[in-house]
């Protein structure tokens, strides 16, 4: 099993920056893509920005330019960095990471994040 502990969200003005982390802990054989999804209400959750072990990554095109998602595999953490935020991000964001041999999908708890107009 693998428990994902995330931080970061909350309240910010339309333009401003907000970073989102997220820390893996538990069986950590093998972890492998780790990413960002968002869920706003009356939407489906959607894949926000991806990155690979070896880092390769993968943004959605709403925020390309503006998101930055990074790893640190030695702490088993992937962060995002936020900025131009639009009150269209505004969203439960979630952590989402592949791991073990099976390649099993594991997820946050989620954190709100509010972007005010």
């Amino acid at each position: 099993q693998v428990q994902l502990v995330e931080s970061g969200g909350g309240l910010v003005q339309a333009g401003g920056s907000l970073s989102l982390s997220c820390a893996a802990s538990g069986s950590l054989f093998r972890i492998n893509t780790m990413g960002w999804y968002r869920q706003a209400p009356g939407k489906q959750r959607e894949l926000v920005a991806s990155i690979s072990r070896t880092g390769t990554t993968i943004y959605a095109d709403s925020v390309r330019g503006r998101f930055a998602v990074s790893r640190d595999n030695a702490k088993n953490t992937v962060y995002l960095s936020m900025a131009s935020l639009k009150s269209e991000d505004t969203a439960v964001y979630y952590c989402n990471v592949y791991a073990g041999t099976l390649n099993r999908a594991y997820w946050g708890q989620g954190t709100q994040v509010t972007v005010s107009s």
